[in-house]
């Protein structure tokens, strides 16, 4: 477990300071505490030192597991409203036995590796399904299922998904309910994608290839 750092991945607006702050510290406290890495009580104060000039940010901390702490910042655009990513599936799959995959870490070959099959001009993201065809997560995205009935549907981490921030705080809300989809599922309601940094995207799905 020395091989890999802990990542949270962050906006920063002006007048608001860092969203979903508490959200991210506790992930990052959560993982730390359970990978056995130092350092995660000085985050807070580090962060407090970001500083904007009147425009949105994306702010990037990293974990070692000695406790060093690297912050990195750069300009942020958020999304039109109106946005709609078009998503692929990917052929590599992800091991709902791998613990690893519930935290956020600087280990994300898998990730890249479905990202790279298919060029951006095709698919905005990826989804990678687990060993059992069951849906999980974007490349960099939870994903959620608009099913009609007032409540969105994101699979469970025990499927081999990170616990997301704006997945905790959607189902903390009361916005979202975990639920095992399939990709039936998700042809049949209206898919979003989101996380802390750019919120939900709505997206449609692209035909597997």
């Amino acid at each position: 477990m020395s091989d890999f750092s802990l990542i949270e991945t962050m906006r920063w607006e002006p007048g608001t300071g860092i969203v979903r702050l508490r959200l991210h510290l506790a992930r990052l406290k959560r993982s730390a505490g359970r990978l056995g890495f130092a350092g995660a009580d000085t985050a807070a104060e580090k962060l407090a030192e970001v500083r904007g000039e009147g425009s949105p940010l994306r702010v990037r901390l990293t974990l070692s597991p000695t406790g060093e702490i690297v912050i990195t910042t750069a300009p942020f655009s958020p999304l039109p409203e109106d946005t709609v990513w078009r998503v692929a599936i990917a052929a590599v799959r992800l091991d709902s036995g791998n613990k690893l995959l519930r935290h956020k870490t600087t280990r994300r070959d898998i990730y890249e590796a479905a990202r790279a099959e298919y060029p951006a001009a095709e698919a905005d993201e990826v989804l990678l399904l687990n060993e059992k065809n069951e849906p999980c997560e974007g490349t960099i995205t939870s994903i959620f299922l608009d099913d009609g009935t007032g409540i969105l549907k994101t699979p469970p981490i025990v499927c081999g998904l990170l616990a997301g921030v704006l997945r905790t705080e959607l189902i903390c809300a009361r916005r979202a309910r975990i639920q095992r989809l399939t990709l039936a599922d998700l042809q049949t309601g209206t898919l979003y994608m989101g996380n802390s940094l750019r919120g939900l995207i709505r997206a449609k799905l692209l035909s597997r290839i």
